[in-house]
């Protein structure tokens, strides 16, 4: 059977409409995931935790997209920084659960950009609230809405050893860049799998998990020029499917 990927989502309003709230996600996730063999189902905001227990349940893996920034008082940040913005405490809330439960129940978990910060702030970690005004030395990683989300400004340096250096088979790459917050410290268990050239934290994985993922750039809009990125949902996609393998099998 196809395993079922759940996806979280944002909120957005319709003309700036506050009465025309809409819930969604861009589609070249749901597109990545369905092309990698998976069924992508979104999943709401605002559900108890007792819903959001049952849903994942009955899901294979869950994706965590990007979106704004995360409340800096989940992580003990600094609120009053001017840069922040699309503030969700809903999805907050949503996102974080579910990365801890796919953390404790070995859920495989593919985590991007706002859900690599998610994955981080999860396990205890914490964030740059703005790099380019906190992080030394840092060098320009927002590079959204000036240019194509396929734009890959910088490259990264794969940790050798790590699920990401197996999955690209590279030891670094070309990656696009947009976002303007990014790890400080590594939430507990975490290890970085690839890191900027001015040493931003690029991606994290969680070791002795079957899948646990998190990438700062937007691969679901690199896989139609850099066949590599198509390996992190077809790696999500597998090991959901291994685990239902190992299922049957007991």
């Amino acid at each position: 059977m196809k395993p079922v990927i759940g996806c979280t989502v944002y909120r957005k309003y319709v003309d700036q409409d506050p009465s025309l709230e809409v819930h969604g996600i861009m589609p070249a996730y749901l597109e990545a995931i369905a092309a990698a063999g998976g069924i992508p189902l979104m999943i709401p905001l605002g559900l108890s935790e007792g819903d959001l227990l049952t849903l994942f349940s009955r899901i294979d893996g869950l994706l965590l997209p990007g979106g704004g920034d995360i409340d800096p008082a989940r992580y003990g940040g600094d609120t009053s920084v001017s840069t922040l913005y699309d503030i969700s405490p809903v999805r907050d809330e949503t996102e974080i659960f579910l990365a801890q439960q796919a953390a404790a129940q070995a859920k495989p978990m593919l985590a991007i950009c706002r859900g690599n910060q998610v994955f981080n702030v999860a396990m205890g970690g914490t964030l740059w609230e703005d790099i380019a005004h906190f992080m030394p030395g840092a060098m320009r990683h927002d590079y959204y809405r000036q240019f194509p989300r396929n734009h890959t400004p910088h490259e990264v340096q794969v940790r050798p050893g790590t699920k990401l250096a197996h999955l690209l088979g590279v030891e670094c790459t070309l990656v696009n860049s947009l976002h303007h917050q990014g790890i400080r410290q590594l939430g507990q268990g975490l290890v970085a799998a690839a890191a900027a050239p001015d040493g931003l934290i690029e991606a994290i994985e969680l070791p002795n998990h079957p899948f646990a993922l998190g990438v700062q750039w937007h691969p679901e809009n690199l896989v139609h020029d850099d066949h590599k990125m198509r390996y992190l949902f077809t790696g999500l996609v597998e090991s959901c499917i291994g685990i239902q393998s190992e299922n049957l099998l007991h």
